[in-house]
């Protein structure tokens, strides 16, 4: 499942990501890497979210979070 489907609340696991290489590394650098855990903080109606990754609380658009791989509830 992707991020994007993801729930308020929940945490997940990142299995990969599929985004632009300077996009990815700019995650990577926030500590967004595969095998990291994320917490969805809010979901805003137009598909933005905010989310919480090693303890740094940051936004993503739709767009973003629809390429980012998921595994369910960690």
């Amino acid at each position: 499942m992707t991020l994007q489907e993801g729930t308020s609340g929940s945490q997940y696991l990142v299995e990969k990501t599929e985004l632009p290489v300077e996009l990815e590394r700019r995650l990577e650098a926030l500590g967004l890497i595969t095998g990291s855990k994320v917490s969805v903080m809010r979901k805003k109606r137009k598909g933005a979210m905010i989310i919480k990754v090693r303890g740094t609380r940051f936004a993503l658009g739709s767009g973003i979070s629809s390429h980012i791989e998921v595994r369910g509830d960690v």
